[in-house]
Order: structure tokens, then C-alpha cells, then sequence
């Protein structure tokens, strides 16, 4: 069954796209959403973008492709070696790892948390930067230690 469009940015896809298991959405579904984050716009203005909040919701919500495919406006948004690319660039990273791991790859997964790992250490991203991101102080190491657990078993 294909996805709706997605204009309302509170609204969730009609299904997860997981690759190999459910149909693609179709060509555009995330066009609205993706718009609301341009290049040029304040890092603030990115973070209360509702494409930066739909993928948050998206991935919480276990659609962790269709996260990836709104965040990444978001990320190519910010500039260059900023901290809050990095930031975005984990959340990204994280929902595919989530995917990865729901498609029975555990070892990709391990690979992305890892990475993720990396590009938040706090010589990279000071933690008041990610409460900046409107994500939690300590993100995202609790969610990071529960994927490694599920990747090992």
C-alpha cells in the first residue's frame, strides 16, 4: 500500500519503508516537509522547523527511514563543521541505525552506533549545544547503549 504526502507536518507515513520489506514511498511524499528546511536559515529557525521535529517524531515513531529522508534538509541546511551538522548528522545516523537493526543487520547497526558515537564525544559537541537541538542533556547515550544491547543479542 503506498504512502500518503505528507503536507501536514504532524502527520505520520501511511507505513515504514523498510527496504526490502515494504514498498518505497512514493517520489515527493516528503517534498513539504523537506522545504521548511533552507539553506541560509538560522540554526534556530532549522531546529523549530517542523522537518527537523518530524524526524525526531518520525524515528520515535518507528518510521526511521522516513526520519532520515526529512532530517537530511535539515543537515544540508546547517553549515559546514558546525556543531549542530554534527548534532543532526548523529540523529541521522542513529535512525539508521535503528533501521538497520529492525532490517536483522546488527552488525551495520553496531557500525552507525559507533559512528554516532564519534561525532558526539564531548570534545566535538559541548552538551549545552545539544540541549540547543531540543534534545535531552546526555542524548544520546541512553538510547545508544539500548541499541548496542539489541545489536548484541
Amino acid at each position: 500500500m503506498p504512502g500518503r504526502p505528507l503536507s501536514d507536518p504532524e502527520g505520520l507515513p501511511g507505513h515504514a519503508y523498510i527496504p526490502g520489506q515494504t514498498p518505497r514511498h512514493p517520489e515527493g511524499a516528503f517534498d513539504a516537509l523537506r522545504a521548511t528546511a533552507r539553506p541560509g536559515m538560522p540554526a534556530a529557525d532549522l531546529i523549530a522547523s517542523p522537518a527537523w521535529r518530524a524526524g525526531l517524531r518520525f524515528d520515535a515513531a518507528g518510521f526511521h527511514w522516513e526520519a532520515h529522508e526529512v532530517m537530511e534538509s535539515v543537515w544540508l541546511a546547517l553549515p559546514p563543521n558546525s556543531t549542530e551538522r554534527r548534532v543532526v548528522q548523529a540523529a541521522i545516523q542513529l535512525a539508521n541505525a535503528r533501521l538497520k537493526l529492525r532490517m536483522g543487520r546488527p552488525e551495520a547497526c553496531l557500525r552507525l552506533i559507533a559512528l554516532v558515537a564519534k561525532l558526539v564525544v564531548a570534545d566535538r559537541v559541548p552538551a549545552g549545544r545539544l540541549i540547543a537541538m531540543g534534545l535531552p542533556p546526555g542524548w544520546p547515550a541512553q538510547d545508544l547503549a539500548e541499541l548496542r544491547d539489541r545489536a548484541n543479542r
